[in-house]
């Protein structure tokens, strides 16, 4: 069963490492933690059909991957973000029972190469790759679906929440010019 998910990541990822390693044991863990069923259909791999599981990433590294398949989060459906801080670690939120957990690799043994560190990883029970943490960041409101507007510069379509008003005109962030009279 296990093995299945484990090829499923891999083949989404392209490649097995540790990092994928790490995203696969937390995705797993976090199905223990939040007491996730798993998805009648998908060979036992729970999946947020809308933005029931949410996921505040704080890298943007390999493991973010397997989260993907195996919970279902994604940028598209508005239930993967990211608070890029270069931690390996992840805040899990289940909208249906207001439970969140944050996971946080623990420090490895140092000295070991991309080789040792995958077995490693692939070795570890995730309880003892993570330090379970209250999450930090509030749990974001779903989704929203905005209207879009023609940027009257470049002709664009953009989201309403994107749009900036300059000189009375409806602009894009790439065409609107900031204003600031310090230099920072």
């Amino acid at each position: 069963m296990k093995k299945t998910i484990w090829e499923k990541c891999v083949a989404f990822h392209g490649h097995e490492c540790g990092g994928l390693t790490i995203g696969y044991k937390a995705a797993l863990y976090t199905m223990e933690l939040l007491q996730l069923a798993p998805g009648d259909n998908q060979h036992d791999i729970c999946i947020s059909d809308d933005e029931q599981i949410v996921c505040i990433a704080e890298n943007d590294a390999c493991g973010v991957d397997a989260i993907q398949v195996i919970l279902g989060c994604s940028i598209g459906k508005g239930n993967l973000l990211f608070h890029l801080r270069g931690k390996q670690a992840f805040s899990f939120y289940n909208r249906n029972t207001g439970k969140s957990v944050r996971l946080v690799l623990k420090k490895k043994p140092g000295g070991m190469t991309r080789e040792e560190s995958f077995a490693y990883y692939q070795s570890c029970e995730p309880q003892d790759m993570f330090d379970i943490k209250e999450t930090k960041l509030r749990l974001p409101e779903p989704a929203r679906i905005f209207d879009s507007y023609a940027c009257e510069c470049c002709g664009e379509t953009t989201g309403a929440n994107w749009i900036r008003l300059q000189n009375d005109k409806k602009l894009c962030l790439d065409c609107y010019s900031s204003y600031s009279r310090f230099d920072v």
